[in-house]
């Protein structure tokens, strides 16, 4: 029987030797021809406390209700194989996306390439200079996409930050060829309106479309007017990537969405989505969108097509991403409450707010209807000093069940069990103690995804963790295998 709470296994952090020999640094000095982060996704560092809530913390860890400062503890069934700190990259750690043996994980100053053909030693084949948050990355055979999100004088990996208010800042997608995966090749370079805070993509045989989410716009922005009610649609040619070219902008919220305070206090206004999931083989898309969720079809990639929407202005303060279960008859919505910028696991805030929530898919075709059905939170103690939120997760593919695993900034790396829609529940756990009991401070994992067997978060200060999970529950996915992994644009892992 796993042990969750009561005898939790402490071990205390290793020393990690740095990256392999082979380690490249690569800065891009040419290139291809602001919209405001979400509450969240921000840097906060340092940020002191009053002295009651640095007592409150100190207390917890003398007490052994939280870990102590960068302590691990993680259930009995999950193993912490590896850390790799952070190397050339000095900014916050983002987005991880697979394929074959490597993985590739975003920063607010570029992009990471590790071999993880040896999951106990990932080697670094390629960091890549880049800056220009958040760096939400993806790959589909030769190409890499990277998000742009903050003003940029111009489109090149050298740019320079410029206001948003100017004419020729710029912000978008950015795409690599990654043939040569030691030496990425900026080959493209395609502006959005409001930037590309995060990105999905739907892979074709001869296109790649992508699905761009901003928001935030802003009548002194040139470059990113209100309203902006929909999402950039992009196609980009495999064999031409340089002829990538925004193909449509469609508007998914023509009423304008949900208007946030006064109307509905505590909610953000909805001008944009911050986040989409697409289950290509269902062609479906979940859409988190602010202040709304969002069910659509993506029967034509092009042209998507509303099915549902839904609004909860009691619990969810910001729709932050979409995890379909395997079978697409539920919908997991998460709500970053306090953006990634403060300590909302705990007694104040309470089980329902900064969680997931649950959805059932009801119905058929454009009838499909979102139920709600519950919240999921870790009930794990945080320090008043720890950031913690529900953040990005990933299925891990166990047939007949469904079971996710998910990043809670210093919450740790959350596995739990929705197979129940109305009694969710966690299964086992990873996380450090807070970085410190005087100042709350942007750490934690903001990714953590299964693949191929293993559990890989990305930790936005540590760097890369790599865990094993040894469950009966979930053992039989370690048996399903598969080639690329770009979590947003969810695979059919056992086929139609």
């Amino acid at each position: 029987m796993t042990s969750l709470h009561t005898t939790s296994v402490r071990r205390r952090r290793l020393g990690v030797a740095a990256a392999a020999a082979g380690l490249i640094a690569t800065l891009f000095t040419a290139g291809p021809a602001a919209a405001t982060p979400d509450p969240g996704d921000t840097a906060t560092t340092g940020v002191s406390v009053s002295r009651q809530a640095e007592a409150a913390a100190e207390a917890a860890v003398r007490s052994g209700e939280v870990p102590g400062v960068d302590e691990i503890v993680h259930s009995d069934n999950i193993e912490h194989l590896t850390n790799v700190p952070k190397d050339a990259l000095q900014g916050l750690n983002t987005d991880i996306a697979f394929q074959g043996n490597y993985a590739y994980a975003g920063n607010y100053d570029g992009f990471r390439i590790f071999d993880i053909s040896n999951p106990k030693k990932p080697r670094t084949v390629a960091q890549v200079l880049c800056p220009g948050s958040q760096n939400d990355i993806s790959v589909s055979g030769n190409l890499l996409f990277l998000s742009t999100d903050s003003s940029r004088s111009d489109d090149s990996c050298s740019s320079t930050t410029q206001p948003a208010t100017e004419k020729s800042s710029w912000e978008g997608m950015k795409v690599f060829d990654i043939s040569d995966k030691r030496h990425p090749e900026y080959v493209a370079a395609v502006e959005t309106a409001c930037g590309s805070h995060t990105h999905t993509i739907i892979p074709k045989r001869t296109d790649v479309y992508i699905y761009v989410s901003s928001y935030a716009p802003n009548a002194a922005f040139p470059d990113c007017q209100p309203p902006h009610d929909g999402i950039s649609v992009i196609k980009v040619p495999r064999k031409a990537p340089e002829k990538s070219r925004v193909v449509n902008f469609p508007v998914l919220f023509p009423d304008g969405g949900n208007p946030g305070a006064p109307t509905n206090p505590g909610v953000s206004q909805t001008t944009g989505c911050h986040d989409i999931t697409v289950l290509p083989s269902k062609d479906l898309a979940a859409g988190a969108c602010m202040g709304d969720g969002i069910l659509f079809s993506i029967k034509d990639p092009e042209h998507p097509k509303i099915i549902d929407r839904v609004q909860d202005n009691v619990n969810f303060a910001f729709w932050h991403s979409a995890t379909f279960n395997q079978t697409a008859d539920k919908v997991v919505f998460t709500d970053e409450l306090g953006g990634g910028g403060a300590a909302t696991c705990n007694d104040e805030v309470g089980p329902n707010r900064g969680a997931d929530g649950i959805y059932d898919i009801k119905g058929r075709g454009d009838h499909r209807k979102l139920v709600f059905r519950s919240y999921f939170k870790i009930d794990r103690p945080q320090a008043e000093t720890e950031v913690c939120v529900a953040h990005n997760g990933s299925l891990i593919p166990v047939k007949g069940k469904d079971l996710m695993v998910q990043a809670w900034y210093q919450g740790g790396v959350s596995v739990w069990d929705f197979t129940n829609s109305s009694k969710p529940k966690e299964i086992a756990y990873f996380e450090r103690g807070p970085v410190s009991t005087d100042a709350v401070t942007t750490a934690g994992p903001w990714s953590a995804y299964y693949y191929n067997g293993y559990i890989y978060s990305n930790d936005i200060a540590k760097g890369l963790d790599v865990l094993k999970l040894n469950d009966r529950r979930t053992d039989p996915a370690k048996k399903v295998r598969l080639t690329e992994l770009n979590v947003q644009t969810q695979p059919e892992y056992f086929g139609r």
